[in-house]
């Protein structure tokens, strides 16, 4: 049998595990207020709020991430104010400069694993604020981080700990981008759960549109000056959807039967079975994780050859014959297509 292309580049190809789209169809003649304010969203923040273990947080629905990530900076910052990242955090590399174009300089930190420290967070605000001239400079005021990373890896409980520490001393917000969250919650390093976010953050997003929904991300926000005027903001920037409750249904089909997490367990056990076979075949990795990402580092000629057969992401060049790229499984991921590709890791000669 002729083999299917198949896409490894993404966690977005498909539309929606079936459960929701149940929900959006048995629903889909009823008469319901918009922009959010029906029943159906209210329900799927209730439920958000006790998942997180009863935080008094605010929940909000916006359609994706770059919108989210653009409108919650925007309303933590003032003009001259900006933002803390790893330079590999996707506020950073995949968002056209969506934050700058809100008028906030992203402030780039080096890391290797994308994550960043307390310490590197310590050192870039006491550098501002112990430099005479620092009123012509960017405060640093918002601290961005993902869960999972850009690549794959995950905080844990003690480094978000220090992190939320480190903001708090200093009159930091702490931002986690959580489109990934539900692949990070399940991964076999986590120790962190929904309400020790809730604890330690300020402001962050369970992801929809990556983990099962056809668009989605509900924003919690705890820190009472980030809850003011907020709504302002989502329908300033394009993301109050007329709709809403498409946006609350799905939630509420994704959360009320652990649906979110089985199927961010399937994604994770998929991609072991392609890391695994990778590390029997002798291959290293960019970087280590136990999540939905793989960072294979792989001849050229290698690659070449399965351009035929996958879509994957180009990372980086490593060397002269090889390249890190990234080969990321979902929800929706068949067994099948991951057999196909552990087939052909043990099938080629990696030399």
């Amino acid at each position: 049998m002729e083999k299917r292309r198949i896409r490894f580049n993404c966690d977005y190809s498909e539309g929606a595990h079936e459960k929701v789209l149940e929900k959006l169809v048995v629903t889909n003649m009823e008469q319901t207020e918009g922009y959010g304010t029906d029943d159906y969203s209210r329900q799927a923040k209730e439920l958000i709020r006790r998942l997180c273990g009863g935080t008094d947080g605010d929940v909000h629905f916006l359609v994706g991430g770059t919108q989210t990530n653009l409108t919650v900076i925007s309303a933590a910052l003032r003009p001259y104010q900006g933002v803390i990242a790893a330079h590999t955090g996707h506020i950073n590399v995949h968002e056209t400069g969506a934050i700058e174009a809100c008028g906030h300089k992203v402030l780039a930190l080096p890391s290797k694993d994308g994550k960043i420290t307390a310490a590197q967070v310590e050192e870039c605000y006491l550098a501002h604020m112990q430099d005479g001239d620092r009123e012509h400079t960017v405060m640093p005021k918002m601290v961005y981080i993902s869960q999972s990373t850009e690549l794959g890896t995950v905080y844990s409980k003690e480094e978000l700990e220090q992190l939320s520490k480190t903001c708090r001393k200093n009159g930091l917000f702490l931002f986690l981008d959580g489109a990934r969250l539900g692949y990070a919650l399940v991964a076999l390093e986590n120790g962190l759960t929904l309400e020790d976010l809730a604890n330690l953050c300020d402001v962050f997003y369970i992801g929809g549109t990556k983990v099962g929904a056809l668009f989605g991300e509900a924003v919690v926000i705890t820190h009472p000056a980030l809850k003011e005027d907020f709504r302002y903001l989502i329908k300033q920037k394009g993301g109050m959807l007329a709709k809403g409750r498409l946006l609350g249904l799905q939630f509420l089909a994704l959360l009320e039967d652990g649906l979110y997490m089985e199927i961010s367990r399937y994604a994770n056990r998929q991609a072991q079975r392609i890391r695994e076979a990778f590390c029997e075949a002798g291959i290293p990795f960019l970087v280590d994780n136990t999540t939905n990402q793989i960072f294979p580092i792989l001849p050229d000629k290698v690659l070449e050859e399965w351009k035929k057969w996958y879509t994957f992401t180009y990372q980086e060049r490593v060397d002269e014959g090889h390249s890190a790229v990234r080969f990321c499984t979902s929800w929706a991921t068949r067994e099948e297509d991951a057999d196909q590709l552990v087939e052909d890791i043990r099938a080629i000669s990696f030399c």
